[in-house]
């Protein structure tokens, strides 16, 4: 009778770094996922253990409470959908009207990934209950983009290509101009081509700058 072939399994351990961060990951991004299908109220422990395949006492020994776990998961859908300000920084040029168009897109771009429809539809659902999240998404995502959007503008009114007051105002009326209206159709369901939409971004700049240059 031949041998059988026995193959030597390695015996469990600890999972590496990198396999504990990753799994820290999916269980983040499983948790906003029951989040977001049944809301908070409704949403449990049990359910985001079975959901992510991993033990509840392993979740509790990561979050003391489902409200910790669904602040940290909104979290990661931050960390998810934020656009680096390098990317920004590199998207300007001598040239201020394709310089506002770049901004535009980038930004346009992430607010309608999946990770930035998640993030809209997980702060209108609980936003009312955790209020602090609507600061956080504001403090780590748009402040930095009207930040640079402002001193781009600033080097253009120095130069006297626009006129404009304050710049942190007018950074605002450009991101609810170019990106407010088309972002808030495409969360809407509104399918534009993407022809339609950037011709959408473009009219919209070209209003902005109508309104910013000198008289």
């Amino acid at each position: 009778m031949p041998p059988r072939d026995v193959t030597v399994r390695p015996r469990p351990g600890r999972p590496t770094r990198e396999r504990a961060e990753q799994r820290h990951h999916e269980l983040l991004d499983c948790a906003l996922e029951v989040f977001l299908d049944n809301g908070f109220e409704r949403s449990t422990i049990d359910g985001i253990a079975a959901a992510a395949g991993m033990a509840k006492r392993t979740i509790y020994g990561l979050y003391p409470d489902k409200a910790t776990l669904f602040e940290a998961a909104v979290q990661r859908a931050v960390d998810r959908w934020l656009v680096p300000i390098e990317t920004l920084r590199a998207a300007e040029s001598d040239d201020l009207e394709e310089t506002l168009l770049a901004i535009a897109r980038i930004r346009l771009a992430g607010i309608t990934s999946p990770a930035g429809i998640a993030l809209q539809r997980i702060l209108n659902a609980e936003g009312n209950r955790f209020p602090r999240l609507f600061r956080l998404v504001y403090d780590q995502g748009t402040m930095p983009a009207l930040t640079f959007i402002g001193e781009v503008l600033t080097r253009h009114a120095e130069a006297g290509i626009i006129e404009i007051g304050d710049p942190d105002i007018v950074a605002t009326a450009f991101l609810s101009m170019a990106v407010g209206g088309p972002a808030t159709g495409a969360l809407w369901g509104v399918a534009w081509s993407p022809d339609d939409l950037d011709e959408r971004i473009r009219t919209c700049v070209r209003l902005f700058l109508d309104g910013v240059r000198p008289r």
